[in-house]
């Protein structure tokens, strides 16, 4: 592929800034007169909306900004575009960020696109389920395989995060982000997920309307796109410039931002529903990728996702609770009235929630 010297980030047909490598590897970024004018800090920590050039740090994004990390494909997604270009001759760890960010193009996560753009184009809406989970368990399978359909699930996946294979959807109903099992999961993966996505919506936490695809595979409308407009998303470990892969927050610091970025009860109200569902449910898994803000003229926090029971980090939550990495719920009331939830509601939810788990 050939190296570029510069990348253009754009949003909504607007020049947001430039990007460029310097000498030692980092990125280089600076915003677009047009968007100092009137635009708004893709992500208020690491690049406030000022005319200076911003340089990244080396670690934990290998000398990139965590918003633009975010956009890059990890776990599953990086398995499968590393296995596919391979068959072209190229090895995606050889790749500079800006090579990276060129193959992304228009087809990321939120709303922010790359140019110029060399993505994969879009496949047909006709989707086979079932072919592509067995070509998805092959592909875990073996390290050399590349069967007959890793080109399409380039297409349709080649940015979502995380361990378990998943696609891109597009149906009547909108756009979904539909998950097949991995090695390790139950036959059921999909249907325990619905559960506790359901779950969700009894105890009012914000949540995409999730489904069964084929009565098997788990799916969720995306959040990053929401009638027919992008919408920009930032994870906590982007916004933080924090290492996803191994505990590296504490809960304290999801309020903290909250609190921060959308000056909202409500939105305080919500992490610490969800914070509740995560320990009470025992998803341990909840590293600082799996928290998420968007943009919309104002910061909310995203829907909430991933949520399954999981063993985390060495069998403790990856994001410790009131510095706890076995959180208990006092642990949980003392984080809510130090943000300023009345203690009686939050102690309330507990309980509705711990009624809600022992009725099913």
């Amino acid at each position: 592929m050939k190296i570029p010297d510069k990348i253009e980030v754009w949003m909504h047909h607007r020049l947001v800034g430039r990007m460029a490598m310097t000498p030692d590897g980092l990125c280089a970024f600076e915003y677009s007169a047009e968007w100092l004018t009137d635009g708004f800090s893709i992500s208020p920590f690491e690049l406030p909306l000022t005319a200076d050039l911003k340089i990244a740090k080396r670690d934990p994004f290998e000398g990139g900004f965590g918003v633009f990390d975010d956009c890059l494909p990890d776990g599953w997604g990086q398995l499968i575009l590393s296995r596919y270009l391979l068959t072209q001759g190229i090895q995606v760890e050889k790749l500079n960020l800006l090579q990276q960010l060129y193959l992304v193009g228009s087809q990321g996560r939120g709303a922010l696109e790359f140019r110029p753009d060399q993505s994969f184009s879009k496949c047909s809406d006709y989707v086979n389920f079932e072919r592509l989970a067995a070509e998805s368990e092959a592909i875990l399978s073996n390290d050399n395989y590349t069967g007959d359909n890793l080109q399409e699930l380039v297409q349709r996946g080649g940015s979502p995060g995380g361990a378990r294979p998943k696609i891109f959807v597009t149906n009547e109903e909108g756009e979904w982000l539909v998950k097949f099992p991995a090695k390790q999961d139950p036959k059921n993966i999909g249907k325990q997920e619905l559960y506790y996505a359901e779950l969700t919506q009894k105890l009012g936490i914000r949540m995409m309307p999730c489904k069964l695809f084929d009565n098997r595979f788990f799916g969720t409308k995306r959040f990053d796109r929401q009638q027919g407009t992008r919408q920009h998303v930032i994870s906590a470990a982007g916004l933080l410039g924090a290492d996803y892969r191994v505990p590296s927050i504490d809960y304290k610091h999801l309020f903290q931002v909250t609190s921060l970025l959308t000056h909202s009860m409500v939105e305080l109200w919500q992490l610490y529903k969800l914070m509740c569902f995560n320990v009470f449910i025992g998803n341990k898994d909840d590293h600082a990728k799996n928290f998420a803000f968007l943009y919309d003229g104002e910061w909310q926090l995203a829907p909430a996702y991933d949520l399954l029971p999981s063993d985390g980090f060495n069998g403790y939550h990856t994001t410790t609770v009131n510095n706890a990495i076995e959180p208990t719920p006092t642990d949980l009331l003392a984080l809510a009235t130090e943000f300023g939830l009345d203690q009686d509601k939050a102690e309330e939810f507990q309980l509705r929630m711990k009624n809600e788990l022992k009725a099913e």
